[in-house]
């Protein structure tokens, strides 16, 4: 057998003759394989797992052990991750074999079920969104944002390269787009926030000609909904940069579309939908103009015809390209999360608008209703701004991390921002407890 087909002169994932393998350490310079890498002794493998050996029982017991070990508490974290009741359908219908052993739709021929799924998910979204192309789709909002600004990169009509997103952009999303940009001509900065939405004055002074991208989120991070999305995309038109919206679908079925006041593009996590809180998991989508079409990230599901003219759904449009024609390719993204845009897409429909928007309301009634209860506690003020506000809000101690120690002692768990900020999310599936975290409010906080 020879070494490009596997056995003992070769290996099927890495299928180099001694030969080969022996001209390239040559080229490198090094004597061995293992010379290519610069591995620390104390994390280095020596052969050994140190995991003794244990029957099905006592590995189910110390599993268990180890679980209960966890924080039993009642969540009211946000930040851009949200649980929603998900219908048992949802569950349901995609643990069918068909989805859920499903990778990429590459033959159109066996997958029609789950391309026009993906269809139906991007086509709620052109809906929600305003805008004519929509994929299907990210790995998450920050994968979307970072995708967005990499296009404004390669389409745009100036010679700019800095790209502004707020201040208060949330930690992990500044990351991946720093690490996106990282290697391109783009340099990220920022613009701050008053009264945690945009600062239009600050913002204005910071565009110019050499801005290329501007980003805004409504709602915000701490969930106030942005007032001014026009003026900020009329202060990216008027530097011809591009101008993109991060939201979510669940926000977006209640408020204007981002279409309407002159987004390019619109980002965010479609989580909200389909996915119970899945701590670092997301799903991002990602909506454009349709001069973008060919620019887009990922994949795009189409609709066609079959040749007995009946309809059918294919992947149209791939701009990953390196399985291909590499050097052509826009984007590296790959495998996506096609699975849980499918989930998303029946969540939608099961609410139907109807019940997206209710949800909606809901969202912005709870969040309202909890705040003037948690405003009326002495040594709470809620909210801190004056916008409104879709699912959370910030919140003013005089000792935020204490305050915080002492709700998780009762049982709960909100985010601190710093000394004297709180900030608590509110969603159908902790709305229940809300009256008991005002309490625990009133009992730990200083007055």
């Amino acid at each position: 057998m020879s070494g490009r087909t596997g056995g003992p002169t070769g290996s099927p994932f890495a299928p180099h003759t001694p030969d080969e393998t022996a001209a390239m350490l040559d080229a490198l310079d090094v004597d061995s394989e293992a010379d290519l890498f610069d591995i620390p002794d104390e994390v280095a493998f020596d052969g050994e797992f140190g995991i003794p050996q244990r029957d099905e029982r006592t590995v189910r017991g110390d599993l268990a052990e180890t679980f209960a070990r966890n924080d039993d508490l009642t969540e009211f974290l946000g930040r851009g991750h949200y649980s929603h009741y998900v219908p048992a359908v949802v569950d349901d219908l995609s643990s069918r074999s068909e989805f859920l052993t499903s990778y990429t739709q590459y033959q159109p021929e066996i997958a029609q079920g789950f391309l026009q799924a993906l269809f139906e998910y991007q086509s709620m979204l052109v809906e929600l969104t305003g805008l004519p192309v929509a994929n299907c789709s990210m790995y998450d909002a920050a994968t979307g944002l970072a995708e967005a600004a990499l296009l404004a990169e390669r389409i745009r009509s100036t010679a700019g390269t800095t790209v502004l997103v707020p201040d208060a952009l949330r930690d992990g999303k500044r990351g991946t787009l720093d690490n996106y940009v990282d290697g391109s001509e783009l340099t990220v900065e920022t613009y701050p926030y008053a009264d945690n939405t945009a600062d239009l004055d600050a913002l204005a002074d910071l565009v110019d000609e050499d801005t290329v991208f501007v980003y805004a989120e409504t709602p915000t991070v701490t969930g106030a909904i942005e007032p001014a999305l026009r003026e900020v995309g009329d202060l990216a038109h008027d530097a011809d940069a591009l101008f993109c919206v991060g939201s979510d679908p669940v926000a977006l079925s209640l408020l204007q579309e981002p279409a309407a006041v002159g987004a390019d593009v619109v980002v965010g996590e479609a989580d909200a939908l389909g996915l119970p809180t899945s701590y670092g998991m997301g799903l991002g989508l990602f909506a454009c103009e349709e001069e973008y079409l060919r620019q887009v990230p990922g994949r795009l599901v189409g609709k066609s015809e079959d040749a007995d003219d009946r309809r059918a759904f294919t992947l149209t449009l791939q701009t990953r390209e390196q399985h291909i024609r590499k050097e052509r390719a826009t984007s590296n993204i790959c495998t996506n999360q096609a699975w849980v845009a499918l989930r998303a897409a029946m969540h939608a429909a099961s609410l139907g608008p109807e019940g997206l928007v209710a949800l909606a309301e809901d969202c912005v009634r709870n969040a309202e209703s909890l705040a003037a209860d948690l405003d009326a506690v002495d040594g709470v003020e809620a909210p801190l701004d004056s916008r409104h506000h879709f699912r959370e809000f910030t919140v003013g101690v005089d000792d935020a991390p204490g305050v915080a120690a002492g709700l998780r002692e009762q049982g709960f768990a909100v985010h601190v921002l710093d000394d004297a900020t709180l900030q608590v999310c509110v969603t159908d599936l902790n709305a229940d407890a809300t009256d008991d975290l005002v309490a625990a409010f009133a009992e730990v906080t200083p007055r």
